[in-house]
């Protein structure tokens, strides 16, 4: 590690023993504050975070051990290196039940108190990563995080809310590109299991062969080539959750063995006779019907309620249209469109559209419109052509319109252009032929018709 990185606080009254530790730490390329009492220290800390402190047992003011909880409520992830003058296992046992790192015994040793030191740091740098990754997961997995302001979506929200920091298994249904997986981890990062793994796996994607040994693992000479163990994804997942996507394509002997687990905690690897202990979550999905499955004898029906005891269903995205436009504009930003608008007869026809392949569709739709189209604002001929199609428009020339959902009346549609041309035109008949694409004398002709 780069030792110019780590800050060390020193908290001892004994200056002969802070001036030793500060040529010693501070050749190692450390930057070394010294603290003459407790209070001295604790108002250090309050300046500045320290990630390792080296505190003396006892000072003018203070006890040691007490200071270590204050200490840690200043900074949890501070490495306490304690310092005593007395040859006392008991007084070292008794700092690090405290919540002390490690301790250092008087003389003081130069190779003892850099390596304690290193450690030190290097601990309080994998504590400051580990809960950053957690606040970071927390933030982009939370519930709250998925774009979605329907109240489709706001009643997903809240059947997340009310089981999330259960076990309970649940099944997460919807078509394919939903969001499942965005749901389930979403179900494991606002649980208590959300310092375990959130491990998953696509049971369609993986050959059938390959599948057993992939969730259970083996043991060495379950087969020709397996040399050495290896644990499966159930192992993996312990205490925390395994999210089995597309579920109803998992083979019926392999559904046996998940049976087993989700009832008793407990499966065998693949070749073993000892069976393997899990605390485990299951989040299972599917993009078909499973009560259809059941009935065709495709899937155990036992394992259709163990799985579906919290059923929890993804709307289409063409059934919370009102979540189109938030995600179009999360999409926007996420691919770089910067200033960049969309007019609103582009909005129009991205919310008339019917999305089969729903949230994912609709992401590689903006990412490609970003990248192709170059004006300030994206209109609605930049659209792709199945989307446009799909949405009921009519290219006419440059110019596009989009159909509503009931059908036309064109003769009234016909009449209320010829009115705003003529209006736009100021009444200039020949002015507003023009505008319409039409010749002088039939739109006389038309105007004539409708009494204009």
């Amino acid at each position: 590690m780069d030792a110019s990185l780590g800050s060390i606080l020193i908290i001892d009254d004994d200056q002969s023993v802070c001036l030793l530790l500060q040529q010693i730490l501070e050749t190692g390329g450390y930057h070394v504050t010294a603290a003459a009492t407790g209070e001295q220290g604790m108002a250090a800390l309050k300046r500045q975070e320290y990630p390792v402190v080296l505190l003396d047992m006892h000072l003018p003011d203070s006890f040691g051990l007490d200071l270590i909880a204050r200490i840690h409520e200043q900074n949890a992830d501070a490495s306490v290196i304690v310092i005593t003058g007395f040859a006392s296992v008991e007084t070292a046992v008794q700092a690090i039940k405290s919540g002390a790192y490690d301790y250092l015994q008087k003389p003081l040793h130069v190779d003892s108190v850099k390596l304690t030191v290193e450690k030190g740091l290097e601990r309080s740098r994998l504590l400051s990563e580990n809960k950053y990754l957690h606040q970071t997961l927390d933030e982009r997995y939370g519930f709250e995080k998925i774009i979605a302001k329907s109240k489709p979506m706001m009643l997903v929200f809240d059947l997340i809310r009310k089981v999330s920091d259960t076990s309970t298994t649940v099944l997460v249904q919807g078509e394919s590109g939903t969001g499942k997986e965005l749901v389930a981890r979403a179900l494991h990062f606002n649980s208590k299991r959300r310092q375990a793994k959130f491990v998953p796996l696509n049971c369609g994607g993986i050959p059938e062969n390959l599948l057993e040994s992939e969730l259970f693992g083996y043991v060495r000479g379950a087969f020709t080539g397996a040399v050495g163990s290896k644990q499966g994804l159930f192992q993996r997942a312990d205490r925390g959750t395994i999210f089995l996507d597309e579920i109803a394509t998992l083979p019926l002997v392999l559904q046996v063995k998940l049976l087993r687990v989700l009832q008793e905690g407990t499966f065998y690897p693949l070749g073993g006779t000892t069976p393997v202990e899990v605390d485990i979550r299951v989040v299972a999905a599917t993009n078909i019907d499973l009560e259809s499955a059941v009935k065709s004898g495709a899937f155990r029906e036992d394992l259709y309620y163990r799985l579906s005891v919290v059923p929890l269903t993804i709307p289409p995205l063409r059934k919370r249209t009102a979540d189109i436009p938030p995600l179009v504009a999360h999409f926007m930003d996420k691919f770089g469109a910067g200033t960049r608008t969309i007019s609103a007869q582009a909005m129009e026809a991205l919310v008339a559209y019917q999305w089969p392949g729903n949230v994912r569709e609709l992401e590689n739709t903006i990412e490609r419109i970003t990248i192709l189209s170059h004006g300030d604002v994206i209109e609605a001929e930049d659209l792709p052509a199945e989307v446009r199609l799909g949405a009921g428009i009519v290219d006419a020339g440059s110019r596009c319109f989009v159909l509503p959902e009931g059908g036309i009346d064109l003769e009234e549609t016909e009449l209320d252009l010829v009115r705003q041309a003529l209006e736009r035109a100021g009444g200039a008949v020949p002015k507003a032929a023009k505008l319409l694409g039409l010749t002088t004398r039939t739109l006389e002709a038309r105007m004539e018709r409708y009494g204009l």
